[in-house]
């Protein structure tokens, strides 16, 4: 989607550079669901006529940001967009700590083991990493995305570790109905929020996809702030009695450890 604000950190009277924004909603338009779109399809996600996004993707292609298969008429972003994500600081301390202990917990559990961080009123994904044999593979979510904080373990915990003020903003914003049981009401997700926080996890069943559940607990830091959350994914049945989780010790040892590694830098 095309800017249509200047961001308030950003010097006012400074004009929009109207081609760069158009160029950044067609970048903006793939995604892990819709890594190839034709013309058509990009000129209507950035909200373009057909011209102006055919000469846009003609110069991203000559930079070498975007190909263009002639079989298929479709275009798609090139590894050179990979090389910008990992020049991505934004929760490089939290990644950088949890690598060995995410692969080791989806290695034992046969869950998918997901790395979150509150950014903004929304729950971004830092990692995800499958199990080698996993009991299912959850595609819905991938690095890099954001969610609301309304489902989902992971990102229901995070809710659970802010203010009271930040809470209320990001339930300000709108929230994902991506099932029946996805939970909207502002009134119950902060009650939900409250019990979270004492009892420091949460078992998140069928709010993301009917048949499968999550776990998550905050990542804290030595001064017992949370950095972030750790969560677990897979068929509701792999979690057992919803009072007493299974693999709940075992995500808590995982948590513990990466603040362990973050503290020691």
């Amino acid at each position: 989607m095309i800017l249509e604000q200047q961001p308030p950190s950003l010097k006012s009277g400074v004009p929009l550079v109207r081609a760069l924004d158009r160029g950044l909603a067609l970048l903006a338009a793939f995604s892990p669901e819709q890594p190839a779109l034709t013309l058509t399809d990009l000129a209507r996600a950035a909200q373009l006529d057909k011209g102006t996004a055919r000469r846009l993707l003609q110069t991203l292609q000559l930079a070498g940001w975007v190909r263009h298969d002639a079989a298929n008429q479709r275009y798609a972003l090139t590894t050179r967009v990979l090389t910008m994500a990992a020049a991505v600081e934004t929760g490089a301390a939290l990644r950088a700590a949890s690598g060995d202990a995410l692969h080791d917990l989806a290695r034992r559990t046969g869950g998918t083991a997901f790395l979150w961080m509150a950014e903004d009123g929304m729950a971004l994904c830092l990692a995800r990493v499958i199990a080698p044999q996993p009991n299912v593979d959850a595609v819905w979510f991938s690095v890099g995305a954001r969610s609301p904080m309304n489902c989902g373990a992971g990102p229901r915990v995070l809710l659970a570790g802010l203010s009271p003020q930040d809470r209320n903003r990001a339930l300000a914003m709108p929230l994902s109905v991506r099932t029946p049981a996805s939970q909207t009401d502002r009134a119950a997700l902060l009650r939900d929020a409250e019990t979270i926080a004492t009892r420091g996890w949460d078992l998140a069943r069928d709010d993301f996809v009917i048949g499968l559940a999550g776990l998550g607990v905050p990542i804290r830091a030595q001064d017992g702030s949370i950095l972030g959350a750790l969560s677990l994914s897979g068929m509701t049945s792999m979690f057992g009695d919803p009072a007493a989780p299974r693999h709940l010790t075992q995500l808590r040892s995982t948590a513990t450890e990466i603040s362990r590694q973050i503290a020691r830098g």
